[in-house]
């Protein structure tokens, strides 16, 4: 479903835009999804909206790396610090909120309830890297939250061609309305 109207009190969720996310091989190039999604930053900054930037990250000595098994296995050692460091076209700028995750959901383990809380939050635009985790994770919790969610579907992508059709067909559908960057700007400005 397009997307209809933006609350008074939206924020922008911007998911693991970062260095050591965007070299990644994507499906739709990263370069591309980190431009729209500066373009949304800047759009909801000058309406003096929240603007929310989600990195994942973990200490350098690796106690906080995620645990458990899985067919894909385990992180052995934690990235770099630079891994988690935001292209500076996109910020952060004073005033955004800035939320390290140690999980594939933005809600798991941080903050970011209690912060959009505070601050009326009552809507979240969602867009970012990679579509079918860190993304639809995110909107898992926000929608059971009881968040309205927007999902920007030019200002998103996958390492997966497969999951991020199965997410953007499947999935979103049934937690948000789904739109394009043109259209989330459009709605800011009626």
């Amino acid at each position: 479903m397009p997307a209809t109207t933006l609350d008074p009190r939206t924020a922008l969720v911007l998911i693991d835009l970062q260095n050591g996310i965007l070299g990644l091989p994507t499906v739709t190039p990263s370069a591309d999804v980190l431009g729209q999604g500066a373009r949304l930053a800047e759009a909801f900054r000058a309406k003096g909206l929240p603007v929310v930037l989600v990195r994942v990250g973990w200490s350098q000595d690796g106690g906080d790396l995620p645990v458990g098994r899985s067919d894909a296995g385990r992180m052995a050692a934690a990235p770099p610090a630079a891994f988690s460091e935001f292209p500076a076209e996109l910020g952060p700028q004073d005033g955004d909120i800035v939320i390290t995750k140690h999980h594939w959901g933005a809600f798991t383990g941080t903050e970011l309830d209690l912060q959009l809380r505070r601050r009326g939050v009552t809507q979240i635009v969602l867009a970012g890297i990679a579509t079918s985790i860190g993304v639809e994770s995110t909107a898992r919790s926000a929608w059971e939250l009881g968040y309205h969610l927007t999902l920007v579907e030019d200002a998103c992508t996958d390492t997966n061609a497969e999951a991020q059709a199965s997410s953007l067909k499947n999935i979103f559908p049934r937690l948000s309305e789904v739109d394009t960057t043109d259209r989330v700007i459009e709605l800011l400005s009626a």
